[in-house]
């Protein structure tokens, strides 16, 4: 018996979304759906059992659709949405820091699964570096 499970998310770009996965190297598509002009496209994770995962808009957020009983992926479901908010928290730090002028200096993968990002901006009022 399937069941549909709906696992809110913090995901709200849909571009650092599809960075995040790109980075996990997980194929997705984009799929248009009708009746939200600003999110107007929702992400889709095939799967060869025809049961495919889905990022759907809800208003506030991109929501997790999947049925467990079909899960085909390599993670765990718990472990995929940890890897993928991991990876779309480091996309949503650099992306956001650049469209206010700082540029990464340093991106590290530390052995205990965390990651290190240093960025950094000229100051261009005292010639000097802010970090």
């Amino acid at each position: 018996m399937s069941h549909l499970t709906v696992i809110k998310t913090s995901f709200q770009n849909l571009s650092y979304l599809e960075k995040a996965l790109n980075k996990l190297e997980i194929a997705h598509q984009k799929k248009e759906v009708n009746g939200n002009a600003i999110h107007n496209e929702n992400l889709i994770i095939s799967q060869s059992n025809g049961h495919n995962i889905e990022f759907s808009w809800n208003g506030e957020g991109y929501e997790l659709m999947i049925d467990q009983s079909f899960w085909q992926q390599t993670f765990s479901v718990p472990s995929f949405i940890d890897k993928l908010t991991q990876q779309y928290v480091g996309e949503v730090i650099m992306g956001e820091s650049q469209k206010i002028g700082f540029q990464p200096v340093k991106c590290q993968s530390n052995t205990d699964g965390s990651n290190t990002v240093i960025v950094q901006r000229w100051n261009n009022s005292q010639s000097s570096i802010q970090n």
